[in-house]
C-alpha cells in the first residue's frame, strides 16, 4: 500500500468537521448517539480535533 500524498492527507482533513477541543468533539459524538463508536484525535495538519471511528 502506498503512502498518501500531501494532497490526499489535506483532503481527508478538510472533509471532516473540526472541533476546538477533544471535549467538544466527544460531546458532538454523544449528541449524535455514536459516542461508543468514535474517538477524538488531534489532526497534525490543522491542529483541531476530528472524530474517527474505531
Amino acid at each position: 500500500m502506498k503512502k498518501p500524498t500531501a494532497d490526499e492527507k489535506r483532503h481527508r482533513c478538510t472533509r471532516k468537521r473540526r472541533y476546538r477541543s477533544e471535549g467538544a468533539a466527544l460531546d458532538a459524538a454523544l449528541v449524535a448517539g455514536v459516542a461508543r463508536q468514535r474517538k477524538a484525535y488531534r489532526c497534525p495538519l490543522c491542529g483541531h480535533w476530528h472524530l474517527a471511528s474505531f
